[in-house]
C-alpha cells in the first residue's frame, strides 16, 4: 500500500525529485516496479517541504491521483527545497477521509508517512487507545490506521523520545497488538530522515551531501541499497545508519548486509531496538 520518499541535500525543484526520474514517485502512482501489495496508488498524494529557515514545513495534499493535478505539475516545476517528504496513496479503505488521510501528516517540525496496513483496524488497535491523551485522539486528521499510528509516534516525540526511539517503539507496539502489520514509517524534521522497513520495501541512495530514502528506486542507479526487513534507518546529509529491530513475535530480525550502512550503527539504547 502506498509509496513514499524523503530527500535531504542541496535545494532541488520538487519536479526533479518526484516527476522527472524515469521511475519517480509520479510514475509509481500508476506503475510501481517493486510494490508488494496493491498495484495503483491513486487514492491521494501529498508533498511536504522545508523552505529557508522556517522550521515548520509546508504541505500540498490532494484526494485524487497525482497525475490528474495540473496545479501540482506547475508547483513542482518552481518550488525548490533541500528537505522533502512525499507520498502517493493506495487506501486500505477507499475514500476514507479524502485529503485529510493523505500523507504526509504534520505537527511542529515533523512530517510523517506510513506505507503499509494494520490488519483488523480499528478493533485490533483498540487496546492502544488508552496510551494516548484525549487531545491526541481528538486532533487526529483522519480516522484511518496511518493517522492513528502517527498519533502514537507523535505522542512519544512530544514526551521527549528521540525520533528513532519513537518509531521503533511504535512499530513494536503496533506489531504486537496486530500481528502481520506492515509498518514502513517515514519521519522527517528538515535535517534528519528516520524510517522503518517492516513488511515492505525500502531503499536508500547516498551521494556527497545528499540522501534519498524511498519505497523503491526512482531510477536504475546501481548505488541504490535495499534496507533489510525489520530495520530502523536514520539518514542525514552525510551518513545513513541501520539498526535491526526486534520482532515482538520472537522471530529473529535479519541483520543488515555488510557495508550496507554509510557509518557505524547506533546503539540499541539510542534506537530502542
Amino acid at each position: 500500500m502506498c509509496r513514499h520518499l524523503a530527500f535531504l541535500g542541496p535545494p532541488e525543484p520538487l519536479g526533479r525529485l518526484l516527476v522527472e526520474p524515469p521511475h519517480g514517485l509520479y510514475r509509481q502512482s500508476w506503475a510501481p516496479r517493486v510494490q508488494r501489495y496493491g498495484t495503483v496508488n491513486a487514492d491521494g498524494f501529498g508533498v511536504g517541504w522545508y523552505a529557508g529557515d522556517d522550521p515548520v514545513p509546508a504541505r500540498y495534499r490532494r484526494a485524487g491521483p497525482i497525475w490528474a493535478d495540473l496545479s501540482f505539475a506547475d508547483l513542482a516545476r518552481v518550488v525548490r527545497s533541500g528537505a522533502v517528504l512525499a507520498a502517493v496513496r493506495d487506501a486500505t479503505l477507499a475514500g476514507a477521509d479524502a485529503e485529510a488521510a493523505a500523507a504526509p501528516f504534520a505537527a511542529g517540525p515533523w512530517l510523517f508517512s506510513h506505507n503499509g496496513a494494520v490488519p483488523g483496524w480499528p478493533g485490533s488497535l483498540e487496546p492502544l487507545v488508552r496510551s494516548l491523551p484525549a487531545s491526541a485522539l481528538l486532533s487526529m486528521e483522519a480516522r484511518n490506521d496511518s493517522a492513528f499510528v502517527w498519533a502514537l509516534v507523535l505522542a512519544r516525540l512530544r514526551a521527549g523520545d528521540t525520533e528513532g526511539q519513537a518509531l521503533a517503539d511504535t512499530v513494536q507496539e503496533v506489531a504486537a497488538a496486530a500481528p502481520g502489520s506492515r509498518l514502513n514509517l517515514l519521519l522527517g524534521n528538515g535535517d534528519t530522515v528516520t524510517a522503518t522497513a517492516w513488511g515492505d520495501t525500502l531503499w536508500y541512495l547516498t551521494e556527497p551531501g545528499r540522501a534519498v530514502v524511498a519505497s523503491e528506486p526512482y531510477d536504475d542507479d546501481p548505488r541504490w541499497q535495499e534496507v533489510p526487513d525489520r530495520t530502523l534507518l536514520v539518514a542525514t546529509r552525510t551518513e545513513v545508519l541501520l539498526t535491526p529491530l526486534k520482532d515482538p513475535s520472537g522471530d529473529a530480525a535479519p541483520s543488515p548486509a555488510p557495508g550496507s550502512a554509510a557509518g557505524a550503527a547506533p546503539s540499541s539504547e539510542e534506537t530502542g531496538s
